[in-house]
């Protein structure tokens, strides 16, 4: 394989950034751009945004967990681009997982639960670099219901199925069964440097889907015993339930106002999986150190969604408040990224796949609705998205939380439930970033409610918002919230598009 390319790397949307100007903007040899990168992309289950002991440093007295050590996500962070404001679209485990493997908002790539499959014949990051000469791996936790057999779209496979377990999880390699002891994350970091190891020589793509932080939050031995007899602070949405778990929602602010403004008990087992994973996250990093690929390697570690610890009332996810939506996102390339460099742009999980592809020097398909980070990654003045939408489809098996669709900005939230017009919110996140105060039914926000609104339009629109025909609740939420423009389309064809 001929590794030389084109210094026009294709990208969509005006965002086209030659990496190979980039690395030399950088003081790089024209040689050492042409080998394109390795992709190292580790992602953690259920991990906030703020459980990254970077963030509680810098959060200070507003950290709800100052006592939370990741020092090798800090390293990542020292090391490279560390994004303020990321989200997912969907925050949901498998769908999240979609997302980032297809670049498109999951109305349209098939998968919006975690009961579906995914469709064998996506179109992903993996599938199209694998066409360019890499090599594709994945390993971890896949979800996707209880698919099995070799991940699609990879050449090598070593994953379990659906939520496995924490103790001696069985793993199929390739499809096949096999028993394994240990740690499941442990087990997945021997498979994934055995990867590593494996593939010095030839550009790979390697997926680590840890286990950690999904309940029931069982950490490994060497860290039950971390973090003992922290507390978490309190935070003001403590007090403040979400509008669809309280009787009163259509009453008021104070009909939400149904708990202390105290931090309730916390399960530090979450913590202490966190802690395990970046202990794993480590033994990855000095991989990459002992195999000379640290400068050849693009790392992003992340999580598939966010979680509630007492915010809002509530624990789990799904929903539309920021706990939820917002996820850690860490990435490192030292030929294109400054150390220390922070962004607060509004990046997505659908960004991902762009952003390898064009640093890959492979055409982005006009399909993918993300944009590749590569400006931001490289330190360029760029015009960035100023808003997103946000979705989720309620589940059978999960009544409590219902449909949901929202717009964010950058200092504004809407949120919609379908059929619930009672329910709507808005909240101004410059003034209120913990979403206590609904000013929906405010008369002095009638502007920022229509602001909010005429932007909603325009990101539904914009990403073809539907409720897709699969979803359980599909005739309630779609009568409410399918925009005229915004077609419907059989699963089996949404997903090759």
């Amino acid at each position: 394989m001929n590794w030389r390319r084109s210094s026009n790397l294709g990208g969509k949307g005006g965002l086209a950034v030659s990496l190979a100007a980039a690395l030399m903007a950088g003081g790089l040899s024209g040689a050492a751009a042409e080998r394109p990168p390795n992709f190292l992309f580790i992602y953690t289950d259920d991990q906030r945004y703020d459980a990254v002991g970077v963030v509680q440093r810098e959060q200070g007295d507003r950290g709800r967990f100052p006592w939370l050590q990741t020092p090798h996500m800090d390293r990542l962070a020292a090391e490279g681009m560390r994004f303020r404001n990321a989200f997912v679209t969907l925050p949901l485990c498998a769908p999240s997982r979609a997302a980032f493997l297809t670049g498109r908002y999951n109305h349209l790539n098939g998968v919006a639960n975690n009961r579906t499959p995914f469709p064998e014949d996506s179109v992903t990051y993996a599938t199209l670099l694998r066409r360019a000469g890499y090599a594709a791996g994945y390993v971890g936790k896949w979800h996707m219901d209880g698919q099995r057999g070799r991940r699609p779209g990879f050449d090598y496979s070593a994953s379990f199925i659906g939520q496995g377990r924490y103790m001696d999880c069985p793993f199929e390699i390739d499809g096949e069964a096999r028993p394994t002891q240990g740690w499941v994350d442990d087990v997945s970091t021997d498979f994934a440097i055995d990867f590593i190891k494996g593939h010095r020589e030839k550009p790979f793509v390697l997926v680590v889907g840890f286990k950690a932080c999904h309940g029931p939050f069982t950490p490994p031995e060497r860290a039950k015993n971390r973090f003992a007899d922290a507390q978490a602070r309190s935070v003001p949405n403590l007090s403040v339930r979400a509008v669809y778990r309280t009787a009163g929602a259509a009453g008021g602010e104070e009909a939400r106002k149904t708990q202390t403004d105290t931090a309730p008990r916390l399960n530090l087992d979450y913590f202490r999986c966190i802690s395990a994973a970046d202990d794993n996250l480590g033994r990855l990093l000095a991989v990459l150190d002992e195999a000379g690929l640290t400068q050849d390697t693009m790392v992003v570690y992340t999580s598939d969604n966010g979680y509630y610890l007492g915010e809002h009332g509530l624990g789990d996810k799904r929903s539309a408040y920021e706990e939820s939506l917002r996820i850690p996102l860490l990435v490192r390339y030292p030929k294109l990224i400054a150390k220390g460099a922070v962004s607060d742009e509004l990046v997505l999980n659908i960004d991902v796949a762009p952003t390898f592809l064009e640093l890959a020097g492979v055409p982005v398909p006009a399909e993918m609705q993300g944009r590749s980070w590569v400006p931001l990654l490289a330190g360029k003045k760029t015009e960035w998205r100023q808003a997103f939408l946000a979705e989720y489809f309620r589940e059978r098996a999960f009544p409590a939380t219902p449909t949901v669709v929202a717009v964010r900005t950058r200092d504004a939230k809407l949120i919609k439930y379908p059929g619930r017009q009672q329910w709507i919110e808005l909240f101004d996140l410059a003034k209120d970033p913990y979403e206590t105060r609904n000013l929906a039914n405010d008369p002095g926000s009638k502007e920022l409610l229509a602001r909010m609104e005429a932007e909603f339009e325009r990101q539904a629109v914009a990403v073809a918002y539907r409720v897709p025909p699969y979803a359980d609740e599909l005739a309630a939420a779609e009568s409410a919230t399918a925009t005229p423009k915004a077609g419907k389309g059989k699963r089996k064809k949404a997903a090759k598009e």
